[in-house]
Protein backbone atom coordinates (compact mmCIF):
# COMPACT_ATOMS: atom_id res chain seq x y z
CA UNK A 1 0.00 0.00 0.00
CA UNK A 2 1.46 3.18 -1.30
CA UNK A 3 1.19 5.24 2.67
CA UNK A 4 1.64 8.69 0.60
CA UNK A 5 -1.59 8.21 -1.68
CA UNK A 6 -3.70 6.56 1.02
CA UNK A 7 -2.68 9.96 2.77
CA UNK A 8 -2.98 12.37 -0.11
CA UNK A 9 -6.86 10.46 -0.83
CA UNK A 10 -7.89 11.05 2.70
CA UNK A 11 -7.01 14.17 2.94
CA UNK A 12 -8.71 15.26 -0.43
CA UNK A 13 -11.79 13.39 0.59
CA UNK A 14 -11.70 14.80 4.04
CA UNK A 15 -10.85 18.31 2.77
CA UNK A 16 -14.03 18.22 -0.13
CA UNK A 17 -16.39 16.84 3.06
CA UNK A 18 -16.24 19.96 4.16
CA UNK A 19 -16.61 21.79 1.49
CA UNK A 20 -12.81 23.36 1.48
CA UNK A 21 -10.95 24.31 -1.67
CA UNK A 22 -7.22 23.96 -1.53
CA UNK A 23 -6.85 27.15 -0.93
CA UNK A 24 -8.90 27.73 1.59
CA UNK A 25 -7.12 24.68 3.23
CA UNK A 26 -4.10 26.18 2.92
CA UNK A 27 -4.96 28.87 4.28
CA UNK A 28 -5.83 27.52 7.33
CA UNK A 29 -3.38 25.00 7.74
CA UNK A 30 -0.45 26.96 7.41
CA UNK A 31 0.87 24.87 4.72
CA UNK A 32 1.53 26.56 1.04
CA UNK A 33 -1.20 25.69 -1.62
CA UNK A 34 1.27 23.91 -3.98
CA UNK A 35 2.24 21.45 -0.95
CA UNK A 36 -1.57 20.54 -0.47
CA UNK A 37 -1.64 19.65 -4.23
CA UNK A 38 1.45 17.61 -4.02
CA UNK A 39 0.30 15.90 -0.72
CA UNK A 40 -2.98 14.94 -2.67
CA UNK A 41 -1.57 13.51 -5.38
CA UNK A 42 0.93 11.71 -3.25
CA UNK A 43 3.85 13.40 -4.25
CA UNK A 44 4.85 14.41 -0.82
CA UNK A 45 6.01 12.08 2.12
CA UNK A 46 4.58 14.17 5.11
CA UNK A 47 6.02 14.58 8.73
CA UNK A 48 3.68 12.75 11.87
CA UNK A 49 4.01 16.35 12.65
CA UNK A 50 2.52 17.62 9.31
CA UNK A 51 0.15 14.88 9.97
CA UNK A 52 -0.40 15.85 13.36
CA UNK A 53 -1.25 19.93 12.03
CA UNK A 54 -3.77 18.54 8.77
CA UNK A 55 -5.42 16.55 11.11
CA UNK A 56 -6.23 19.80 13.18
CA UNK A 57 -6.60 21.83 10.55
CA UNK A 58 -9.41 19.18 9.07
CA UNK A 59 -10.88 18.84 12.61
CA UNK A 60 -10.03 15.33 12.79
CA UNK A 61 -8.63 12.41 14.33
CA UNK A 62 -4.67 12.18 12.95
CA UNK A 63 -5.68 8.44 12.66
CA UNK A 64 -8.03 9.06 10.27
CA UNK A 65 -5.88 10.07 7.29
CA UNK A 66 -4.42 6.98 7.12
CA UNK A 67 -6.71 4.83 8.26
CA UNK A 68 -6.95 2.59 4.91
CA UNK A 69 -10.30 3.07 2.49
CA UNK A 70 -12.12 0.68 0.09
CA UNK A 71 -9.45 1.95 -2.75
CA UNK A 72 -6.33 1.17 -1.04
CA UNK A 73 -7.85 -2.69 0.12
CA UNK A 74 -8.44 -3.01 -3.25
CA UNK A 75 -5.04 -2.07 -4.35
CA UNK A 76 -3.57 -3.86 -1.65
CA UNK A 77 -5.59 -7.13 -2.20
CA UNK A 78 -4.19 -7.04 -5.89
CA UNK A 79 -0.71 -6.48 -5.28
CA UNK A 80 -0.94 -9.06 -2.66
CA UNK A 81 -2.63 -11.64 -5.39
CA UNK A 82 -0.33 -10.48 -7.98
CA UNK A 83 3.19 -11.04 -5.36
CA UNK A 84 1.93 -14.45 -4.91
CA UNK A 85 1.39 -15.38 -8.53
CA UNK A 86 5.06 -14.29 -9.21
CA UNK A 87 6.07 -16.33 -6.75
CA UNK A 88 3.98 -19.38 -8.09
CA UNK A 89 5.63 -18.75 -11.44
CA UNK A 90 9.16 -18.31 -9.79
CA UNK A 91 8.87 -21.95 -7.89
CA UNK A 92 7.78 -23.57 -11.32
CA UNK A 93 10.69 -22.24 -13.12
CA UNK A 94 12.73 -23.47 -10.16
CA UNK A 95 11.31 -26.91 -10.45
CA UNK A 96 11.98 -26.76 -13.83
CA UNK A 97 15.40 -26.23 -13.85
CA UNK A 98 16.00 -28.51 -11.24
CA UNK A 99 14.11 -31.17 -12.94
CA UNK A 100 16.78 -30.53 -16.35
CA UNK A 101 19.53 -31.09 -14.45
Amino acid sequence: MDMRRLVGRNVRRIRLEKGLTQEKFAEQSGFTQQYVSGLERGLRNPTIVSLYEIALALGVNHVALITPDDEAREEEARRLEGKARGRSKSSAKRRESKARR
